[in-house]
């Protein structure tokens, strides 16, 4: 199973660990002549296949070398301990913390760096051009991996990959783009494998070997043991991007698909959001701007999408189906972690398609709210637009806390505004001053 670090989770690294394989973008580099270097055979092997297969040619096949597997643990940590690396990994462990998905005592940096070397394989480093294999892998992984970062060489040749990486203010887009290079790099990886690329073709074998990927998560402890949303957000751009490119090449040359990337997580998991007639009739997101706060500091500001807005609400509704329902028609979403005197508050505003979507989000994210603190439930009245929640102070969380949920009209769309603030303190922004840049129609 391949595994790669969260597009949020950036520090301009590609991590790596496995689908049989490692997993990592890969770019241009020096031509190796056949026969010269580690690997060049796979390379010699597998390019004519990928190009045959994606109708783009390479201008420049990449360079492989290998790498001890301490020299790779020590290229991870470091960038998971630069400046960057370890605001965005603190920004989204305040934010998961705060909607519930991780345990308050659990360390993202730490897992990430657990997860990272469980099973590692092979790193693609941006900066010198170069894939790195671990020395001593098994035969098997080595070309898994050497195929799949072949294709990230190609992709490289023709998009701009460092700007996807460095997009860490909209992390809904940079996923929903990773998702595209990860999915096609796993379904080429499987096509050019002489066991897999069969079964791909046998009616329900995609089916069948991305449940393979997913089971084979029993073998590796560390990710097994991970909290959901981790373990999901690892997936997601491999499996849910495979998924959306299979849909694509039946409908359209894969050459184009590079050219035309989907810029959000509803593109990637909703046909009628991307396949639409002309690209000016897809649904895109409506940018959405919170004010700076009236109290306390932006500690970290970022987006959500329909992706991981159903990741927040599966967490605690423990139901798939409700959490796919309710998350479907959000149209563009901004949270903020606000350190403040008392605390931790987070703001959130997500905009929607409908007042029908708006109104069944407000009540599934109620609900989420109120079992993840364990509250009773509450009767609201048919058509109210507010829900509060107030939460006393316990042990293991700390102090008491006041959740709200309203529903709200900016620039006529429905929005929904969700706050977890401290108890006593104020709301942190002035909801009048949230702003939509976008579509009015969200598309």
């Amino acid at each position: 199973m391949s595994l790669s670090i969260r597009p949020s989770w950036r520090h301009g690294v590609t991590a790596v660990v496995f689908l049989g394989g490692a997993c990592a973008l890969a770019a241009c580099g020096d031509q190796p002549k056949a026969g010269e270097g580690p690997y060049a055979d796979l390379v010699a092997e597998f390019v004519p296949k990928i190009e045959k297969e994606l109708g783009l040619p390479y201008k420049t096949p990449p360079r492989v070398e290998r790498r001890t597997r301490d020299e790779v643990a020590k290229f991870v940590r470091k960038q998971l301990e630069s400046e960057r690396g370890r605001a965005q990994v603190a920004g989204q462990e305040a934010v998961y913390r705060l909607l519930g998905q991780i345990p308050d005592t659990l360390q993202l940096t730490v897992l990430l760096q657990k997860l990272l070397e469980e099973q590692i394989v092979g790193y693609y480093d941006p900066a010198t051009k170069v894939l790195y294999v671990v020395d001593g892998a098994p035969e098997a992984l080595i070309k898994q991996t050497v195929s799949h970062e072949l294709v990230h060489a190609l992709q490289d040749q023709y998009v701009a990959i460092d700007s996807i990486q460095n997009r860490t203010e909209d992390s809904d887009r940079q996923v929903a783009a990773q998702a595209v290079l990860e999915g096609q790099a796993v379904l080429m990886q499987l096509r050019i494998d002489p066991n897999a690329g069969p079964m791909l073709k046998m009616p329900g074998g995609w089916d069948r070997i991305r449940d393979m990927i997913r089971d084979g998560s029993v073998g590796m402890p560390v990710f097994a043991s991970a909290p959901r949303t981790v373990r999901e957000g690892l997936l997601f751009p491999y499996l849910g991007g495979a998924d959306f490119v299979r849909r694509f090449i039946e409908q359209r040359p894969e050459k184009e698909l590079l050219t035309d990337l989907p810029t959000s997580t509803k593109q990637i998991l909703n046909d009628a959001a991307y396949f639409t007639p002309t690209a000016a009739e897809r649904d895109n997101a409506v940018t959405v701007t919170l004010p700076a706060p009236t109290t306390g500091t932006v500690f970290f500001t970022n987006t959500l999408g329909e992706f991981e807005t159903r990741l927040t609400l599966v967490q605690h509704l423990k139901n798939d189906e409700v959490a796919r329902r309710a998350a479907g028609g959000v149209d563009g979403d901004r949270f903020a972690v606000i350190r403040t005197l008392g605390g931790d508050a987070l703001v959130w505003a997500s905009v929607w398609d409908s007042a029908v979507d708006a109104a069944d989000f407000l009540d599934a994210m109620g609900d989420a709210a109120r079992r993840r603190y364990e509250l009773g439930r509450q009767d609201a009245p048919a058509g109210a637009t507010v829900r509060r929640y107030d939460v006393p102070a316990n042990p293991k969380r700390g102090g008491a806390r006041t959740v709200t949920l309203s529903l709200e009209q900016v620039r006529g769309k429905p929005v929904v505004l969700y706050m977890d603030l401290p108890a006593g303190l104020s709301a942190p922004v002035d909801k009048s001053r949230i702003t939509l840049d976008g579509p009015a129609s969200g598309r």
